[in-house]
């Protein structure tokens, strides 16, 4: 009932014995008959209506299976007036998920996937390859030149048509040294099955001619499934037909093998295991084909802090020669990732490769420094990026994020405030009803030397002296959490504490904590928990 009461959508899972008696707790609180005062009396009666009605919904069985479930979101539903009222919870969340598909498939028109790449080449081997001392004199050759010599821009969008039926419509455009051509592609895709599905491609280009292709998808087992595409490539050449079709299979939790097959321009056979944990990622490849054969081995570390930070290493040598990359990429924003990979290879030489990922798309600078193996080009690509990297984190995203973090908390208080009010005045008419039966539990306490509460607060606190120029935003909950106190002992689910009878939000949007100073056989003790965390004290108590 505490949290039903609340506008946060956690679930307490109360059997029907506390159900009840927490219901009968606060209607001897809050009953209007018990205060004498008109204003006490109509605050009591707003409060006991909130209350009953937590309880009509959670005692109907159909409505608690439904709360249990979805929370709140659930019970504002609509279709369940339709539902038989004899159904399991199993059966009703059948029919919630069924509801969810037909309001989706109302917005299947309204939506779409879009995907887009963008990507810049730039040649920076001057910077290092310098020339012969004899073209020194050349008027302008002391500066080094940098130039962009190759471009490529991509974008897919999917319109779903029905349930199971979507096009998916894809264009590119290429360019390098100043020649360059495009193409646009068009797919019908269809979902046969919960096994697999199927796509019709179609394309055409100023370098190649038509395209037809075939893409189908199967699962042939719980952890097996196959993918086959063939197409028909027309040329001035003639007809190209290509083949590809991939075996996959779940060795373990975590780890995939695949065996590939590709017939046509570049025929090959790859095989390739990949192992992927939640702090690691692990792959070895190998590949026999014309004309390139090769083997591969990379991994990537995960550590688990808030930016995702990732760096990963790899070794390619084949016989087009040997490569080593290595790099890393971290969550610079809500939706952006950034990522920089240093490649070192023979003949290839050395290049650094900065990547940018933004919510569905990709933004690629692959910047060539040499040619050759120079340690002074291999130091710059390490260096040079962690150094703008981490001025550019300080100085420009740092600032960035937290105003902007400030704006949404702003605006959500904003948007909130009314609401805010309303649970605060609430609040403060469920203390002041409090009064008299929180008297009488500190007396009944007192006689035991049991449990009571001396100071409690709810809110953000501020204890980092980095920090120590935020506004602490508390406020007092002793008497409140006094009233919770039963047979000398007081426990809070896991659950947030906003929804207490007697509390409120303090600070929107931030993160709270509840701190309580507490007397115990007349012995004093203090202990802090999260908003969301678990409380039980005294601490000794089982």
């Amino acid at each position: 009932i505490y949290v039903f009461l609340s506008e946060e959508t956690l679930l307490f899972l109360a059997s029907q014995e506390e159900l009840k008696a927490a219901y009968r707790r606060l209607c001897m609180l809050y009953h209007p008959d018990k205060h004498r005062d008109p204003e006490l009396k109509t605050q009591a009666e707003r409060l006991f209506n909130l209350v009953h009605q937590a309880y009509e919904v959670l005692s109907d069985p159909q409505t608690r299976a439904i709360y249990d479930i979805y929370g709140r979101r659930g019970l504002e539903m609509e279709g369940w007036e339709v539902v038989e009222r004899k159904r399991t919870a199993a059966e009703i969340r059948e029919e919630f998920e069924r509801l969810q598909r037909e309001r989706e498939e109302r917005r299947l028109q309204q939506r779409t996937n879009p995907k887009g790449t963008i990507s810049v080449g730039i040649d920076a081997t001057d910077l290092f390859d310098r020339y012969d001392e004899e073209y020194e004199d050349v008027p302008g050759s002391s500066f080094p030149q940098i130039e962009i010599n190759k471009m490529h821009i991509s974008q897919s969008i999917e319109a779903p048509l029905t349930s199971t039926d979507t096009a998916i419509l894809s264009g590119n455009l290429s360019t390098q040294n100043g020649n360059g051509g495009g193409s646009i592609n068009l797919a019908l895709r269809r979902v046969t099955s919960a096994k697999g599905w199927g796509e019709l491609e179609f394309g055409a280009g100023d370098l190649h001619g038509p395209l037809f292709g075939l893409k189908i998808f199967r699962n042939l087992t719980p952890r097996c499934f196959i993918t086959t595409h063939c197409a028909l490539q027309f040329s001035s050449r003639g007809v190209r037909p290509g083949l590809t079709t991939v075996l996959a299979r779940n060795l373990d939790k975590n780890t995939m093998g695949y065996l590939q097959w590709r017939w046509g321009i570049q025929s090959a056979m790859n095989t390739s295991i990949v192992r992927d944990t939640k702090t690691s990622h692990f792959t070895v490849a190998m590949q026999l084909g014309i004309p390139h054969s090769f083997m591969m081995v990379s991994y990537q570390h995960k550590f688990q802090d808030e930016d995702q930070t990732r760096v990963k290493g790899s070794l390619k040598a084949g016989f087009f020669g040997t490569i080593v990359e290595y790099g890393a990429e971290r969550k610079i924003s809500r939706h952006s990732v950034l990522g920089a990979t240093v490649s070192v290879g023979v003949p290839q030489g050395v290049s650094l490769k900065i990547k940018l990922n933004r919510a569905s798309q990709t933004y690629f600078f692959p910047v060539h420094l040499t040619d050759q193996l120079l340690p002074s080009a291999v130091f710059y690509a390490t260096v040079g990026p962690l150094v703008i990297y981490f001025a550019m984190h300080r100085l420009v995203i740092k600032p960035y994020l937290r105003a902007q973090k400030e704006r949404e908390l702003e605006k959500q208080r904003e948007n909130t405030a009314s609401d805010i009010l309303q649970k605060k005045q609430e609040a403060e008419a469920a203390v002041r009803l409090m009064q008299e039966a929180v008297r009488r539990i500190i007396e009944a306490e007192e006689a035991r030397m049991g449990l009571i509460i001396v100071n409690a607060w709810y809110g953000k606190f501020v204890n980092d002296n980095s920090r120590k120029n935020e506004k602490v935003k508390v406020i007092d909950v002793t008497v409140p959490l006094q009233c919770l106190v039963k047979d000398s002992k007081l426990i809070l689910t896991e659950a947030s504490k906003a929804g207490l009878p007697g509390f409120y939000d303090p600070c929107v949007g931030e993160e709270k904590s509840l701190k309580v100073l507490y007397q115990f056989r007349g012995v004093l003790h203090q202990v802090m928990a999260a908003d969301n965390e678990a409380l039980r004290i005294p601490k000794q108590c089982k």
